[in-house]
């Protein structure tokens, strides 16, 4: 079975121009097949406010109204999505830089309005997998961002951990996949304070310890659901690390 790696990077490298284009430089450099996803960052908050529109926000997600929709498909699908695979041509990684509304990549549900209306905000609902295999065959990157659509004319912002943990299950039929999240940290920290505290590997058993205790919370833990939902889904492996150390062995590995 061929390998493939499915790779993820926040808004925190996005927002950095030197740190993404550190990150690219290994990225571009990595053998085999791969998949980029990419998350925002604060670009589109900017615009928005610039446009006189508030950015809203609820647990750290973002509340997309139409106005707000198209600020964020503009940015994420347009201006990020197309300077990360410029960036890419660039370094001699031939790159084509998607939403799910290119070859029906990725189709998504509106989210239920209860408990809160969250707009034009999707659940991803399926993933073209045939679609990625063809741009991947043909030696093509595929660099997705997390604008998808409904199948029915409807765009709908997605949150970028989910379409890239859905990405990877969906590969893992064909491929032997590999899931790799990039953020700000070496990994998952067994003291959030101290960044030398990596965990190395992580099971279940002690994924619920570490919630009872508190050392996971916030952000992380929608990270580490979606890692164990893909490794109990087919996913060969799971690492958390640092988007600088793409090549280094610095990560926790989810088991």
């Amino acid at each position: 079975m061929k390998e493939l790696k499915v790779i993820k990077i926040g808004g925190n490298v996005i927002d950095n121009p030197e740190a993404l284009d550190s990150f690219l430089d290994k990225f571009a450099a990595l053998e085999g097949n791969k998949i980029l996803v990419h998350g925002g960052g604060k670009v589109a908050s900017e615009m928005l406010k610039g446009l006189g529109i508030e950015p809203r926000m609820h647990n750290g997600r973002r509340i997309t109204d139409a106005e707000t929709l198209k600020v964020v498909t503009m940015v994420y699908a347009g201006l990020i999505n197309k300077n990360i695979v410029a960036a890419l041509q660039k370094k001699g990684c031939n790159a084509a830089g998607l939403s799910g509304a290119d070859c029906n990549c990725i189709t998504a549900d509106m989210r239920p309005k209860e408990p809160i209306d969250f707009g034009f905000v999707g659940d991803i609902a399926e993933v073209n997998a045939g679609a990625f295999g063809m741009f991947i065959e043909n030696g093509i990157v595929p660099v997705v961002c997390a604008i998808n659509h409904d199948g029915n004319g409807t765009l709908l912002n997605t949150n970028a951990d989910s379409v890239a943990s859905a990405i990877s299950v969906a590969m893992a039929e064909e491929y032997k996949t590999s899931f790799v999240f990039c953020f700000e940290k070496q990994g998952v920290l067994y003291d959030k304070d101290d960044d030398s505290s990596v965990i190395p590997v992580i099971d279940k058993a002690m994924f619920e310890s570490l919630k009872a205790e508190g050392r996971v919370a916030d952000g992380m833990l929608p990270k580490l659901e979606n890692a164990f939902a893909a490794i109990e889904k087919g996913v060969s492996e799971v690492v958390i690390k640092h988007a600088g150390n793409l090549d280094k062995p610095i990560e926790t590995k989810i088991k």
